[in-house]
C-alpha cells in the first residue's frame, strides 16, 4: 500500500505535480490530495492501486521494509 510520504517523494523525485499525478493515474485531484494528507483521510484502494501503478509505470519502486517505507527511481534507458 502506497503512503502518503511514498506519494509525495516519488512526485519530487520525478518532479510531477498533484495535478500531473493525478491526470496520470486518472484520478481526481481531490481524491489526491486526501492520499497525500498526513489526516489519516480515507482513500478508497482503487485510488492507491491507479498511483502506484502510474509511479511504477514511471519507474518508481516503492519501498517497504521492517525499517521502514521510501522511494527509488529506476534508470529505464532503453525500455519502451
Amino acid at each position: 500500500m502506497i503512503t502518503a510520504r511514498q506519494s509525495r517523494a516519488a512526485r519530487a523525485l520525478l518532479g510531477w505535480t498533484q495535478e500531473t499525478l493525478a491526470d496520470k493515474a486518472r484520478v481526481s485531484l481531490t481524491a489526491l490530495k486526501r492520499l497525500e494528507s498526513e489526516s489519516g483521510l480515507q482513500v478508497y484502494e482503487s485510488t492507491r492501486d491507479e498511483v502506484r501503478r502510474a509511479f511504477e509505470h514511471a519507474g518508481i519502486v516503492l519501498l517497504n521494509s521492517d525499517h521502514g517505507v521510501g522511494v527509488m527511481l529506476v534508470d529505464r534507458k532503453g525500455q519502451p
